[in-house]
């Protein structure tokens, strides 16, 4: 059976357009995404609801992938101890292949359906967690392995992938079908699809920090003061927050290494 992810695009020849062409048509063609993610938006929620119940409960929220769509799972987990103060380990994004392939494709990781459930088995996953897998196609076996095995033993699952009626949907509690249609190049979901699923990975774990209280009005008071960017931010924004200058917010910062810790001890 055909499928959207690898169908003909939309254009051809396209070694024999412009630069110009080529940016106006990729562009054109990205310009669809985000009203393809809207359609899904109540798939999104109910996702969400599950992730957040599970995590107010102690549980941990799994991203697991081949490819594009592995390291995607990695760069949104890797980014929510800095963007949002969440210890290390509760977020966690594992890639087919090992760390090895975040960086250089391992030839046939995808293919294995019992190696998903091992990985997953490294990290003494429980009922407590959940589980998105993310798959462009919705076929990989390494992706559809981990979440039957997840099911089978009542571990919550959600899925995100770009065809409808995609295989790893059938596993998955929370199926997420983001239907952006063909590629620009042909089979290359390195481009639209994967632009929805970083989107779409983008609103959970947003809405989940959100739900989980790690956001005041809408500034990232919990966020990890690693460089001298990250403490000029919190310092403007102890600045706002309290109606003090410059030099007693930095200096406040200094004092409690943590925006959200000042604000409480200040007020």
């Amino acid at each position: 059976m055909s499928t959207t992810t690898e169908s003909d695009s939309h254009y051809d020849h396209l070694e024999k357009m412009s630069v110009k062409e080529l940016l106006k048509n990729i562009n054109k063609e990205d310009k669809t995404v985000p009203t393809a993610i809207e359609k899904v938006i109540p798939q999104i929620e109910a996702l969400v609801n599950c992730i957040v119940k599970k995590m107010k409960k102690g549980g941990r929220l799994f991203y697991i992938g081949a490819g594009t769509s592995g390291r995607l799972g990695i760069v949104d987990a890797s980014e929510i101890p800095p963007t949002f103060g969440m210890e290390h380990g509760k977020v966690i994004g594992i890639i087919a292949g090992g760390d090895s392939a975040i960086r250089k494709a391992v030839e046939f990781a995808e293919d294995d359906e019992q190696q998903g459930w091992k990985d997953l088995q490294g990290f003494k996953i429980t009922k407590k967690d959940v589980v998105i897998g993310i798959a462009a196609s919705g076929s990989t076996p390494y992706v559809i392995g981990a979440l039957r095995n997840c099911r089978e033993n009542n571990i919550a699952t959600g899925s995100i992938a770009c065809n409808k009626g995609a295989k790893i949907s059938a596993h998955a509690d929370f199926p997420i079908e983001v239907i952006v249609g063909p590629e620009f190049i042909t089979g290359s979901t390195r481009m639209k699809a994967g632009t929805a699923q970083k989107l779409v990975l983008n609103m959970i774990s947003t809405s989940v920090m959100i739900q989980l209280g790690r956001i005041k009005g809408n500034k990232m008071v919990d966020m990890q003061l690693t460089n001298h960017k990250l403490i000029k931010r919190g310092t403007k924004m102890l600045m706002k927050s309290l109606d003090i200058n410059e030099k007693e917010a930095a200096k406040l910062l200094a004092k409690h290494g943590n925006v959200r810790k000042a604000i409480e001890k200040k007020k």
